[in-house]
């Protein structure tokens, strides 16, 4: 037995008086740009990433004439603590805010460190310790307390827009402390 197909002719389309069907607006590349939420350069999967890679922290370390003495002034002035729990005794100490180390303190000619020696160079030439902290009044109250020594009284710095006051540590450096960048705006 031969099987046959039955080819048929396609329907002819009927003239019609309607115009051309428009595409759904919705479904055109152009329109679904346009209504997809922008995908931001970061996304969520990329930030978190972000946020357990390790990353550059900064632990600036300055030699001092007396550890403990400057371990305290800066603890008062900036609201943090000393890790204190090392026994390098009154050559090296810790300063941490929030469990994050932001400064080391160490003791001029002491344990043959080659730059740590040599107290009567050129101190602290060119360096400013710079302090970046969420409650700026306190911080102010608390340097006008332990009677710092003002280098620049609480202004406004027009370019990042936040407030700061200049101060001389014991030891002659420049340390300036600041509000939020965009706080004096």
């Amino acid at each position: 037995m031969s099987s046959q197909r039955t080819i048929r002719p396609k329907p002819k389309k009927r003239a019609s008086s309607k115009a051309p069907a428009r595409k759904n607006p919705s479904t055109t590349r152009r329109a679904k740009r346009k209504t997809e939420p922008r995908r931001a350069s970061h996304d969520h999967a990329h930030m978190v990433e972000a946020l357990l890679a390790p990353a550059v922290r900064p632990q600036p370390l300055i030699g001092v004439g007396n550890v403990a003495a400057s371990s305290r002034w800066y603890t008062r002035l900036l609201g943090a603590e000393r890790l204190d729990a090392d026994s390098h005794g009154n050559t090296y100490d810790r300063i941490l805010s929030n469990d994050r180390l932001i400064l080391q303190l160490h003791a001029w000619d002491e344990e043959d460190h080659p730059n740590l020696a040599g107290a009567r160079s050129a101190l602290g030439h060119g360096l400013l310790l710079w302090f970046e902290l969420d409650d700026f009044d306190a911080a102010v109250k608390r340097a006008r307390a332990m009677k710092a020594t003002v280098i620049e009284e609480p202004h406004v710095n027009p370019g990042p827009q936040h407030r700061e006051m200049w101060l001389r540590d014991p030891d002659g450096y420049v340390v300036v402390i600041t509000s939020p960048d965009g706080e004096a705006a």
